[in-house]
């Protein structure tokens, strides 16, 4: 196989794996895989999705104020993201990535319940990448929301506290 195109694959490959290193940490609460996928001085920005959600979210630069955010923003959510439609483009040291992920989100410890409240979100993330020695990390990351379902307000933090609580959106 041609050097040129055996980079190409494994960039690739590296690409998409910065996506999963990032939704997994995100699903499991694990902030070291989160990081991993991100620059330190990576800008990561979910205002127009936020906008569209209803979500006051505000633009983080740098690795360590990304994680310190999301790991709260999600943790207590029963949540996973899943991964489609890359597109990526690599040239040397940075690469564009467009891609879909889907994030079901339910409260804490009601999971797919039938009733429980919950949300679906089909987001576009356009991204910026760097190489870092041998592992690519995001330097600009956009969260652009195509569609959603059910009902976004279990991002807030009184629902979360609601539900760490143990009393139902029905008993409030």
């Amino acid at each position: 196989m041609n050097t040129d195109l055996a980079q190409l694959a494994h960039d690739r490959y590296e690409i998409a794996d910065t996506l999963h290193r990032y939704a997994f940490g995100l699903d499991h609460g694990d902030a070291d895989s989160l990081a991993s996928a991100f620059a330190e001085d990576c800008i990561f920005d979910f205002r127009p999705a936020g906008r569209k959600l209803k979500i006051d979210f505000p633009k983080l630069n740098g690795r360590e104020a990304i994680v310190n955010a999301l790991i709260p923003f999600l943790g207590p959510l029963d949540t996973s993201h899943t991964v489609s439609n890359l597109q990526i483009e690599a040239s040397d040291d940075s690469a564009t990535l467009y891609a879909y992920v889907m994030s079901q989100h339910f409260m804490p410890r009601e999971g797919c319940q039938a009733g429980s409240e919950n949300a679906l979100l089909m987001n576009r993330y356009d991204c910026e990448l760097v190489r870092d020695g041998q592992k690519w990390r995001f330097k600009r990351l956009t969260i652009d929301n195509a569609r959603m379902q059910g009902d976004p307000e279990i991002h807030n933090i009184r629902a979360t506290q609601r539900a760490l609580s143990g009393k139902s959106k029905r008993d409030s």
